[in-house]
């Protein structure tokens, strides 16, 4: 009521006076706020400490000359915050809000203090510190930290002593600077790291002329101390109160400094030539150690070469003719063994050359005078071998006869084996191969790689060669692939230059053949997997196929009284000619007469048991890999068609009873048998390149037929591609380099004269090259 009386008894009209701490309020106003701040802060006079009052209190801002004393300073923390019980209470509000507790202090972890900060008087107007320390028991509660006061004491005292004046007058005690030995000792070790061109720059004579007197300086050093500040007591200016110096000796100052830098220089020299005394001696004590082991080593290797040295001159006495117990060359092996390991070192660097010279190869030449390498081929095999890791030695050497003069081993088979080899092979017949080459089989591992080469290379080839040149297939009764492919396992490539003269000759002697003999095939049949596959098919297109095509002309085909041999023999060449030859001439020599008898006969109402029986026996007079072809298929499946067509067609004449059902559950089992066979093959097929394709890579095996070929063609350099627009029975034609083909279930059937025959993928890279 008594807010509300005042607020209608102001008048608004009157004019405002305006004051610098703001708005003057009226005498009952300011009378109010008083007894309010006097009802918030009820701190009596008496409770405060007199140290805390203050002589003359200067206010500012809202802080009124009525308050009595620092709130906070001895009241308790039950009164804290008393005051707000007038107000609304919102500073209290908003700590308890952000988690703040009563009694305990402000921060995350309550480590502020509990307690407002004290204030503490100082006695004088000193500033801060001069009066000691000024730190209340309450900050020492909440800051336990102990300052160390004597020595804060200590130090401002000696810092305020400097600013008096001395006591003794100004007169100040000469300082001497005292240097131990070890002190001048550790400056000339730090002075000895100088390079070698700051020391010959400290050894220059300088001169001086900056100043009004030309001075002389003995190093760079020196000039550096020219402008040193003075020690303690610098000179002081001649004033009209200064006294003159009673003692003033600048040459004798010098002098005495100069004896004492000599002095100095003379102990650091001593100290260095006492150091490298010192290191001299530890340098010739290890030079004494290991020259003792040296000397050692010396020694013992001395003693071995001793030891060596009456071993081989005990050998050399054994040698000689008159010797009671001859030297033989197990015994002598037996000797170098010993040499070998007991001696290692002497025997690796010893001259092995010579000492196998002298020694060995006199019992080498007695070991093999009396050798036939024909009759007993194992002859000194053993005793060979074991000379061999006795004197070879253990780098590789080239294949030529350059390194006889740095391996014994090579020498001695060169000079010493090697000529009973070629006396032998001199008088050797290349028919009676069987002798020679167990003697080289036994002897391969022994005998160095570049001497077998050569007697390969130069004795056994051209003995070859000139038997070859001699051969004749008509007369000989002996076949050539009975001494020429024994050599094979030896010699490999090294027979290549014989095969080309060996076809002609085979040639030749086949132009006058016919199939019925079968002597061709047992001498051709035994090459077949020694030529190339190339040339192997070039030579049987060249001159068998042919032979093979004139027997089928000359076949009759009588289903009442046939013969067979003509037949046969072109079919026993199944294995030797490759199956698109044979089924080339199965197609041109064979179907046509064979279809042309099943169609007269069949219009002359047959007996088509008799008909049925007749196809299933020609049937099975080829092999399952002729009849998988796709040609021989469709010829059956012809034959099958024309009689379902004759079956069907005689419908007013007279017809056989079941003969049309006979005929057609013949056409539905042949076609079944086609069906099973075809998905047989491709089962095989997947299984193959699943074998294949274990443990290969995935990006490196072929998904399909068609990606091996690709593969093939990149490595064969030949272009594969297909022919845009062009298709044979719904098939993709393709071109591989110059020839076109087209794939069907995994075989590539290549384009001939009048049809697509099938053929092998390496037939199919050597035709297209």
């Amino acid at each position: 009521q008594n807010s509300l009386w005042f607020c209608s008894s102001r008048d608004y009209s009157a004019p405002v006076s305006f004051v610098s701490a703001g708005l003057r309020k009226a005498a009952a106003e300011e009378l109010s706020d008083e007894d309010s701040d006097d009802d918030e802060k009820p701190v009596k006079q008496e409770e405060i400490p007199k140290e805390f009052v203050p002589k003359k209190l200067k206010t500012g801002g809202n802080f009124k000359p009525s308050q009595k004393g620092f709130v906070g300073g001895s009241k308790s923390f039950v009164d804290f915050g008393s005051w707000e019980r007038h107000t609304k209470g919102i500073g209290q509000k908003l700590l308890q809000k952000m988690g703040y507790v009563p009694g305990r202090g402000l921060g995350k972890n309550a480590q502020g203090i509990i307690n407002p900060i004290e204030a503490k008087q100082r006695k004088g107007k000193g500033a801060v510190g001069a009066y000691g320390s000024e730190r209340t028991p309450q900050s020492l509660q909440d800051f336990p930290v102990v300052d160390s006061e004597e020595e804060t004491e200590e130090e401002f005292q000696k810092e305020l002593s400097q600013w008096r004046k001395d006591p003794n007058g100004g007169k100040k005690k000469p300082k001497y600077s005292y240097k131990t030995v070890e002190e001048l000792k550790a400056k000339g070790r730090i002075s000895k790291q100088l390079a070698a061109p700051q020391k010959e720059l400290s050894q220059v004579k300088v001169i001086d002329m900056t100043g009004r007197e030309q001075k002389v300086y003995y190093s760079y050093s020196q000039i550096s101390h020219k402008h040193n500040i003075p020690d303690d007591s610098p000179q002081q200016p001649l004033g009209k109160d200064s006294k003159p110096q009673g003692f003033a000796l600048p040459e004798l100052e010098h002098n005495l400094q100069l004896l004492i830098d000599i002095t100095e220089q003379e102990i650091i020299q001593s100290d260095r030539q006492l150091q490298y005394e010192r290191d001299m001696v530890v340098n010739l004590s290890h030079e004494i150690q290991k020259m003792a082991e040296v000397l050692s080593h010396e020694e013992k290797a001395i003693s071995n070469l001793s030891k060596v040295l009456d071993m081989v001159e005990e050998c050399e006495r054994r040698m000689q003719p008159g010797c009671e117990n001859p030297l033989t060359l197990d015994e002598c092996a037996k000797i170098f063994e010993t040499l070998q390991d007991k001696y290692y070192e002497e025997y690796r660097m010893s001259d092995r050359v010579d000492l196998a010279v002298a020694i060995v190869y006199p019992l080498m030449k007695e070991y093999f005078k009396n050798w036939d390498p024909l009759k007993d081929c194992t002859y000194g095999t053993e005793i060979i071998a074991k000379w061999k890791s006795l004197l070879e030695n253990d780098q590789l050497l080239s294949h030529s006869g350059q390194d006889l003069s740095t391996d014994a081993f090579h020498r001695l088979m060169w000079e010493i084996w090697m000529p009973y080899v070629r006396n032998i092979v001199a008088r050797w017949q290349p028919r009676n191969c069987g002798s020679m080459v167990d003697f080289l089989d036994s002897w391969v591992n022994v005998v160095p790689v570049w001497i077998l080469d050569n007697i390969l290379d130069q004795l056994i080839f051209p003995k070859l060669q000139k038997e070859v040149e001699s051969w004749n297939p008509l007369t000989d009764t002996v076949p050539i692939h009975s001494w020429i492919h024994p050599w094979l396992p030896l010699m490999q490539a090294r027979l290549e230059p014989l095969y080309s003269p060996i076809r002609n000759k085979l040639a030749n002697a086949l132009q006058k053949w016919h199939p019925s003999d079968s002597s061709a095939k047992l001498i051709l049949q035994p090459w077949k997997d020694v030529f190339t596959p190339g040339s192997w098919e070039a030579f049987m297109v060249k001159n068998i196929v042919p032979k093979l095509g004139m027997c089928l002309n000359e076949l009759i085909i009588n289903p009442h009284q046939q013969h067979m041999d003509a037949f046969y023999w072109v079919i026993d060449w199944e294995g030797m000619i490759s199956v698109s030859s044979l089924v080339g001439l199965l197609e041109k020599h064979f179907f046509p007469k064979w279809l042309q008898v099943l169609c007269s006969w069949l219009s002359n109402s047959p007996n088509y048991e008799e008909i049925t029986k007749w196809y299933l026996g020609w049937k099975s007079m080829f092999s399952d890999q002729v009849l998988a072809h796709p040609s021989i298929k469709d010829k059956f499946n012809e034959a099958l068609d024309i009689m379902n067509r004759a079956v069907s067609s005689s419908v007013g004449g007279y017809m056989q009873p079941g003969a049309r059902e006979n005929i057609a559950y013949l056409t539905h089992t042949e076609r079944r048998k086609d069906f099973q066979y075809e998905a047989m093959q491709e089962r095989r097929e997947a299984e193959n390149m699943a074998q294949r394709g274990i443990g290969a890579a995935a990006g490196s095996v072929p998904m399909n037929f068609k990606d091996l070929i690709q593969t093939k063609a990149e490595e064969h350099n030949i272009v594969f591609m297909p022919v845009i627009g062009k298709r044979h029975e719904g098939k993709q034609l393709y071109t591989f380099g110059r020839i076109v083909i087209y794939i069907d279930r995994g075989v590539v059937f290549v384009q001939g004269e009048k049809t697509w025959v099938p053929t092998s993928l390496q037939s199919l890279i050597d035709m297209a090259k």
